[in-house]
């Protein structure tokens, strides 16, 4: 019997036009992208008429920028859509302030692209792609966060073996290699560590953080 793999709709939101064909070169079926868009108010427009299931989003864009675009989508269609950002930026205040605002993943253009393809099919599963590096970054400041908001740590064992590991900058396949796991599993971990935090669309913890310079 022959599986029937489910179409994912995809908006790609980039003001260069050479990355745009780029990352739609690099996706491939079941990743179909169905509209391109220029600049914020574009992509927001092309959300609305197609609500795709993923949106690529450069950071800085014109009218707005993706911040705009993430806002947007976190309050009119956050249980339909996630925005991953694909930027050159890799600040810590750009990622919090990104994540903050409701962004589901936050990649690098860095990112090759059988990477990007991969990530984005993860994130249509519901795990957030985040770079390595940058989930380290995001790691570290919510577990610093946590241990203040709620004077414990609420990781297991191998979640906190985990986490230790990510923070020191190592890749999932390096995680697993370390820990007798697999890469699934790492990720799996890190999808858990992130739900136990409360890492959310709304992402309350992360919003605080970035309000208290943390």
């Amino acid at each position: 019997m022959t599986e029937i793999v489910r179409t994912t709709t995809v908006v790609i939101a980039d003001d260069h036009p050479t990355v745009r064909a780029g990352v739609r070169a690099d996706l491939g079926d079941p990743l179909r992208v169905v509209a391109e868009a220029g600049d914020a108010a574009e992509a927001i427009a092309a959300i609305e008429q197609h609500r795709p299931d993923l949106v690529v989003c450069d950071l800085r864009m014109p009218e707005g920028g993706g911040l705009r675009v993430v806002k947007e989508v976190a309050s009119r269609f956050a249980e339909q859509v996630k925005v991953v950002m694909f930027t050159v930026s890799e600040d810590e205040a750009d990622l919090l302030e990104a994540v903050a605002s409701g962004a589901f993943g936050y990649l690098t253009k860095d990112t090759p692209g059988p990477e990007l393809r991969r990530r984005l099919l993860l994130a249509v599963e519901g795990e957030p792609p985040f770079s390595p590096k940058l989930a380290a970054m995001l790691l570290g400041e919510f577990r610093r966060v946590a241990r203040k908001e709620t004077g414990r740590n609420p990781l297991s064992e191998r979640e906190r073996e985990v986490l230790q590991q990510v923070a020191r900058g190592c890749t999932y396949k390096q995680v697993g290699a370390q820990l007798f796991i697999s890469e699934k599993t790492v990720e799996n971990h890190v999808r858990n560590i992130l739900g136990k935090l409360h890492l959310s669309r709304r992402a309350e913890l992360i919003r605080w953080a970035a309000d208290h310079g943390i």
